[in-house]
C-alpha cells in the first residue's frame, strides 16, 4: 500500500474523524475525559493547566486510544484474513463480493444521512464499566469498552470500512493498516480536545447545532464510497492521485 496516493486508506482516516463528530461521540467527550483521567471537570478546563494534569490527559488519552485500537485492528485483521481465504477458495466471486459490499457501504449511507433507517443498525448497546479500575489498565478497558459498545453513531462508518476491506483485496495487512487510519482519525481530535480541553468546550458550543448536517455528509461520502467499490473503480482513482499529486521518498 503506497502511503498518500492510496484512496482508500484517506476514506479511513477521514471516517475515523467522522466518527469522532458523530452525535454519539461528540458531545460525551468531556465525560470521557474527565472518566478516564479522574481530573475535575474544573482542572480540565482551566485555560492553563499545569503540568501535572496535561501529563494525565496525554498518558491517559493514549491508553485509552489504544484500547478501542486494539479492538478496530483486530475487527480490521479478522475482515482482511476472511476476505483473502475466501478469496483464495473462490477467485471468480472476487467480484461479486466487491458488488455486495458496495452496496452493503450505500445502504450504511442511506442509514446515515437519515433518508432510510435500517432497525438492525438501529439499537444502541452500550457496553459500560462503572467502576473503573484505577490507573492506565483501568483506562485501557475503557477504550476496550468504548470500541465494543457504540454501536449507532461509529456502527454504519466502521462497518463501511470493514466492509471496503472485505471487497478488496490485500488480506490481513490491508485490514491492519486501514483500521489503523481509521483509529488514528478518531484518536487525534480526541488526543487533541483532551489537551486544548478550554478551546474544545468553545468549539463544541458552537459547532454542536450543526451535528446533523454533518450526518448527512458522511451518509453521502459513505454512499459514494459504496458506488466507487461497487463500480471497481478505487483503483482508477488510486492512478490518478499517483499522476496528479506529488510523491516524496
Amino acid at each position: 500500500m503506497e502511503g498518500g496516493a492510496d484512496i482508500t486508506l484517506w476514506i479511513a482516516f477521514t471516517a475515523g474523524i467522522l466518527s469522532f463528530f458523530s452525535p454519539c461521540v461528540l458531545p460525551l467527550i468531556p465525560s470521557y475525559i474527565t472518566y478516564i483521567t479522574g481530573l475535575s471537570f474544573g482542572q480540565l478546563k482551566d485555560a492553563h493547566p499545569d503540568a501535572k494534569v496535561r501529563l494525565a490527559v496525554l498518558f491517559h488519552s493514549l491508553i485509552f486510544i489504544c484500547g478501542f485500537s486494539a479492538v478496530f485492528i483486530t475487527l480490521g485483521a479478522v475482515a482482511g484474513l476472511a476476505s483473502f481465504t475466501f478469496q483464495e477458495h473462490l477467485r471468480e466471486g472476487l467480484g461479486w463480493v466487491q458488488k455486495i459490499g458496495g452496496i452493503l457501504i450505500f445502504l450504511f449511507g442511506v442509514h446515515m444521512s437519515g433518508l432510510f433507517h435500517f432497525g438492525i443498525l438501529l439499537g444502541e448497546k452500550r457496553v459500560q464499566i462503572h467502576n473503573k479500575p484505577h490507573g492506565f489498565v483501568g483506562t485501557f478497558l475503557v477504550g476496550l469498552a468504548f470500541a465494543a459498545g457504540w454501536t449507532p453513531c461509529i456502527g454504519p462508518i466502521l462497518g463501511g470500512i470493514l466492509t471496503l476491506v472485505a471487497g478488496t483485496s490485500g488480506g490481513a495487512t490491508k485490514g491492519i493498516v486501514l483500521l489503523s487510519a481509521y483509529s488514528a482519525g478518531l484518536g487525534v481530535p480526541f488526543l487533541l480536545s483532551g489537551l486544548l480541553f478550554h478551546g474544545f468546550l468553545g468549539f463544541f458550543n458552537k459547532f454542536r447545532k450543526h451535528i446533523r448536517i454533518l450526518e448527512i455528509i458522511t451518509g453521502v461520502l459513505l454512499m459514494i464510497a459504496g458506488v466507487l467499490l461497487f463500480f471497481d473503480m478505487f483503483g482508477m482513482l488510486s492512478g490518478y492521485l499517483y499522476r496528479w499529486v506529488p510523491m516524496t521518498g
